[in-house]
């Protein structure tokens, strides 16, 4: 089965805990605090495998989640970093999160891999937090939680040259005629139901990757069709070639069909029309094509697209049109198919910084404090002891959560909420 897009959940590893002991043997005096860190949790990577050219091992996976890092031991032993989780796609996967919007990794090269979600890093054992005022802290930290992230996962496969056309022009036999790609063809429309790729050689022996797209019909960019879901295949193309039914064999204008197919290619991404094109005009052993073809050349007024006459039922024409093809293939460079604005990794932050926490009142004497900074914190710190509490409490009051309470007109006795959690406010 072939499937090229896919929405799923992933879920980065958290940090070990950090420990919480001491030194304790008979002739050690003094012993102080002896935990270790935790480890770092497991990332999530996305990396190309060659051998994959679907998404189906991913389609019924709705949560992927790392291993958590191993928590720290006494004796100053940190835990083990836990290993990162590799998912195998396709090379050509987009990785986008929903979320942002932002582009996360476009695995366009055989060797690419990208690291979707980090894990969260260990806690802090005790031996960490010693000083000269505290040589002994009776305290340690949680791990920090790994990312969480919604992601939408396409796959835009990699071909030099895209074919395009309505349904029934010809698309599957050409295909089928010039490489070793054996597609269903069939006197009906819309036979291919999933991209082609076949591998196809010029007469000197240059080759070139040809994808054969299922039939476009009008409104394709907006959902009719089979259009919407596979023209996003031709993004990546170096050339795009029209096949047009020059015979008229399905009581269609071939001018018509070109400029149909041109706009549904411009309203799915106007940078496809600046990509080199060419114009297959098949079917030419059917007696109507001669006249409809020089009908044809003055409608489209444009003598920088190259036209060739190839009838694919008899394989008539077909070697000048990959000679042709390679050619332009060879001195076409790759377009981006992304702008950079468009990458999560580029995306350049300007404006105001972004307050630490907020301070909502949400009934009479509830006061709630949102913030990603104050909600790590409190994740991160173990409640279990007093100097836990203590030293997220003195935290708290450095960051000026105290006194904007009091601004605010908070009073002793009211309730403050981070999360779930509750606490009773003293001033």
């Amino acid at each position: 089965m072939f499937v090229d897009e896919v929405e799923i959940k992933v879920i980065a590893g958290t940090g070990g805990d950090g420990c919480t002991a001491f030194r304790r043997e008979k002739y050690v005096a003094m012993g102080g605090p002896y935990g270790g860190n935790g480890g770092h949790g497991g990332d999530v990577i996305f990396q190309v495998d060659q051998g994959l050219h679907t998404l189906l091992d991913l389609r019924y996976q709705k949560i992927i989640k790392a291993a958590k890092g191993e928590n720290g031991k006494g004796k100053n032993q940190n835990g083990k970093n836990a290993p990162d989780l590799v998912v195998k796609v396709p090379q050509g996967t987009v990785i986008t999160d929903i979320d942002t919007g932002f582009i996360i990794g476009d695995l366009k090269d055989k060797d690419s891999k990208v690291v979707v979600a980090k894990g969260g890093r260990g806690g802090r054992g005790n031996t960490a937090f010693k000083t000269q005022t505290n040589p002994a802290p009776n305290f340690s930290e949680n791990g920090e939680e790994g990312e969480e992230k919604i992601l939408k996962v396409e796959v835009k496969m990699i071909a030099d040259v895209g074919l395009v056309g309505l349904p029934s022009v010809g698309k599957s036999t050409i295909i089928s005629c010039v490489s070793k790609s054996k597609p269903k063809i069939a006197a009906y429309h819309f036979t291919t139901l999933s991209p082609n790729l076949g591998v196809t050689k010029a007469t000197d022996g240059r080759s070139f990757v040809l994808a054969d797209l299922p039939g476009l019909i009008e409104g394709a960019s907006e959902g009719e069709g089979l259009g919407d879901k596979f023209l996003r295949h031709i993004e990546r193309t170096k050339v795009i070639a029209h096949v047009i039914d020059m015979s008229g064999s399905e009581m269609r204008d071939p001018y018509e069909d070109y400029i149909l197919i041109n706009k549904e290619l411009e309203k799915f991404n106007a940078k496809l029309l600046k990509k080199p094109q060419i114009i297959i005009a098949n079917k030419m052993d059917i007696a109507s094509a001669k006249n409809n073809l020089i009908e044809f050349k003055k409608k489209i007024n444009d003598s920088t697209i190259p036209i060739y006459e190839i009838s694919a039922i008899t394989n008539q024409g077909l070697e000048k049109v990959i000679d042709a093809l390679a050619d332009l293939v060879d001195k076409t460079k790759d377009m981006p198919l992304y702008d950079e604005n468009q990458y999560e990794s580029h995306v350049l932050y300007k404006f105001k910084k972004e307050e630490p926490y907020t301070i909502e009142k949400e009934e009479s004497d509830l006061w709630v404090i949102k913030g990603k900074e104050i909600e790590k914190l409190f994740k991160m710190t173990k409640f279990s002891s007093e100097e836990g509490m203590l030293r997220f409490a003195k935290k708290l009051k450095r960051m000026g959560i105290d006194d904007k309470l009091e601004e605010l007109g908070a009073k002793s006795g009211d309730q403050v909420r981070i999360l779930d959690f509750y606490f009773d406010y003293r001033n």
